[in-house]
């Protein structure tokens, strides 16, 4: 492949790398852009802290047996705790968000979903591979009362937070009518206090949970649903048997319940965001959003400083809806953050 040839495919709306994270998209996209280079790739793609919570030694039953409806119990139980549910009867355990968010759509009969946006992806093609019709709207107050409406909640890629008195406006209207809400709170653990789990006891509303970005398990493949009853029965059936590994089952459950962790964690990620931000505004870069996970820059040069940092083997995330968007995601160490530092500073816009 020609570099010019390399060059247009960066340039594609919806490239190789539109979900980030998968540095063979990257290596695929830089390979005329690096000849010569031997560093390891920075993968700044993703909102996954670069914080992993410790994963314990597990005895090993935990790898030979199949998963109990005791340890399962547990594990809702917990997510039931952390995220603030009804009970653990409202709680459905998945291996991560995606899948749920891929399940979620044939659940209902085909009509419109109102999608607040610009948005993960994943939700409109979800629900539009499901037979429903799409609507974009950029604020949840243009949700229609009988739609289903899906906001994520903190936004992923601007970090936009929308009320909780919105929220309950929006749960209200929907419930009433007929309609559904479904709010993705998959980057909702950087903030305590603002998840809609309670409400999902007798509404139609159910919450999105994500444990791989938060507490940096991404491999571990584990997510939440809190639902209605009769929803959550739902969603648990299309799931199956053993939807989770004993494993994944065990270490949920820990990092779950580990408070003292968390709290360790947030404060880390503060302060990594607040460095962050010093280097892009020193590079001259806009902050325009984002969580203590990821920061999102906007600049007119973004294609061509996307390029230069794949020539430096630095992975961002970009966006074919808006060529002015980058998101970059929180370094793991000192060293990454200098990494960053010198490569931003040698762009020439």
């Amino acid at each position: 492949m020609s570099q010019a040839q390399t060059r247009k495919q960066m340039e594609e709306p919806f490239g190789l790398d539109r979900h980030g994270g998968d540095l063979a998209d990257a290596a695929q996209l830089a390979e005329n852009e690096q000849e010569g280079l031997s560093e390891p790739w920075l993968d700044l793609s993703t909102g996954i802290s670069p914080t992993s919570y410790p994963v314990p030694e597990l005895p090993p039953e935990t790898w030979s047996r199949l998963p109990g409806r005791s340890e399962l119990a547990e594990l809702r139980e917990a997510a039931r705790a952390y995220y603030g549910a009804p009970d653990a009867d409202h709680v459905v355990a998945g291996p991560g968000s995606e899948s749920l968010i891929q399940r979620l759509p044939e659940l209902f009969k085909p009509r419109t979903v109102a999608i607040v946006g610009p948005t993960y992806l994943s939700h409109g093609e979800a629900w539009q591979r499901a037979g429903h019709r799409l609507r974009q709207i950029s604020v949840l107050s243009d949700a229609r009362p009988e739609e289903i409406a899906v906001i994520v909640n903190p936004n992923n890629p601007d970090g936009r937070w929308e009320s909780g008195e919105a929220l309950e406006r929006a749960c209200g209207k929907h419930s009433a009518s007929g309609g559904w809400l479904i709010v993705d709170e998959a980057f909702g653990d950087v903030e305590l206090g603002r998840s809609m789990a309670h409400a999902c006891r007798s509404n139609s509303v159910m919450v999105l949970r994500s444990a791989g970005k938060f507490f940096g398990l991404a491999g571990l493949r584990l997510g939440f649903a809190v639902a209605p009853l009769i929803m959550a029965k739902r969603l648990r059936e299309a799931l199956g048997e053993w939807a989770l590994s004993g494993p994944a089952i065990a270490i949920g459950t820990r990092c779950l319940r580990d408070e003292d962790w968390q709290r360790q964690q947030r404060a880390e990620l503060d302060e990594a965001a607040r460095r962050l931000d010093g280097i892009l505004t020193g590079a001259g870069l806009a902050v325009v959003g984002g969580t203590i996970l990821f920061r999102l820059v906007e600049a007119a040069a973004a294609p061509r400083l996307f390029r230069h940092l794949l020539t430096k083997r630095i992975y961002v995330r970009r966006f074919g809806y808006n060529r002015h968007w980058l998101r970059i995601g929180m370094p793991a160490a000192g060293a990454d953050f200098s990494r960053l530092k010198s490569a931003l500073e040698t762009f020439e816009p």
